[in-house]
């Protein structure tokens, strides 16, 4: 580990959050991936979406390590084109260890036996079929890797490399990168693009959530049309902490 929450950083008593942050201040994305890699050996997990902007982070992990553990969050309730998108890019980046994160059967039969919970409670939808897997998978790896960006929303606007994650450390090694940054890494690197962005899908999430953008619009505009609800679980207080949904 590179600096416990005991340890001092210049003499500086420093949170390990804070620590990190410091350290990696200015670093490339490519960097920060490479050290924290290097300094939470076996510990360190990817959680991707394999949406409109994944194959970024996802190039750049299979660079430095293919084998390292790629997280999909499967609801069941996917577009076609995501779970194609996906096989795709785990070919061409040559991705070895994807692994799936469904709900439980027993918990679909008992909380939505018919599929529509998400009309009636999105926010319970997601728990059940997004945070509850995830959670279930994240016990195993202390360290998590997230492809959010702050230019994706209002919500992510002050986003972190670094963010404690309760007793996890999650980190965003994109966070400051703009649209224009990725598109232009996804054409040097010649990366695949997700089918539905050229129809108007910016961000890509359940396929019964998910409506095309109008130009203008914010990108995420289209997840969750007309409820007001804005993350898939994870959201942000007034104080900046990372809140869960229950």
């Amino acid at each position: 580990m590179l600096l416990d929450r005991d340890r001092t950083l210049s003499g500086l008593p420093l949170d390990r959050v804070d620590a990190l942050r410091l350290t990696y201040a200015g670093a490339s994305a490519e960097d920060v991936l490479a050290g924290v890699h290097a300094e939470f050996p076996g510990e360190v997990a990817l959680v991707s979406s394999f949406g409109a902007e994944a194959a970024v982070l996802l190039h750049m992990v299979a660079r430095l390590d293919p084998d390292l553990p790629v997280l999909m969050v499967d609801t069941l309730m996917l577009f076609e084109e995501t779970l194609a998108y996906q096989r795709e890019l785990s070919e061409v980046l040559g991705l070895r260890n994807v692994q799936h994160l469904r709900p439980e059967a027993e918990d679909l039969a008992a909380l939505d036996p018919d599929g529509t919970l998400h009309r009636r409670d999105p926010d319970a939808c997601c728990v059940l079929r997004k945070v509850a897997p995830l959670d279930r998978a994240l016990r195993h790896w202390p360290v998590v890797l997230s492809g959010r960006k702050r230019f994706q929303s209002a919500t992510r606007a002050s986003l972190e490399i670094f963010e404690a994650d309760g007793d996890r450390l999650r980190v965003n090694p994109l966070a400051h990168w703009s649209a224009t940054d990725i598109r232009t890494y996804m054409d040097r690197h010649a990366l695949p693009r997700h089918p539905l962005v050229a129809k108007g899908f910016p961000s890509i999430g359940c396929a019964p959530c998910t409506t095309r953008v109008a130009p203008g619009e914010d990108m995420r505009a289209g997840r969750w049309r007309g409820t007001g609800k804005s993350e898939c679980g994870i959201h942000f207080g007034a104080d900046g902490r990372i809140l869960r949904a229950s």
